[in-house]
């Protein structure tokens, strides 16, 4: 796990992982991660978080507005 930078340190994300389709991410008080692949929420958005859990900034953002419950079940 990659540790998120968190630069405006207002984030619940603790910690991602990437690979080609999709993206892994941890939440700060819990030890479930969440998968968004590219099926279950969208080549673009996936792409987009990737961009943003690189940058360090809007990722928990991002996801409690367009993805939130389109992780992989």
């Amino acid at each position: 796990m990659q540790i998120y930078k968190n630069i405006d340190n207002d984030s619940g994300v603790r910690g991602f992982e990437m690979d080609p389709t999709s993206i892994i991410v941890w939440f700060d008080g819990t030890s479930k991660s969440y998968t968004y692949s590219h099926q279950s929420a969208g080549q673009s958005n996936v792409e987009h978080m990737k961009k943003l859990a690189i940058a360090g900034e809007g990722l928990n953002a991002f996801i409690n507005t367009h993805v939130k419950y389109k992780y992989v079940r």
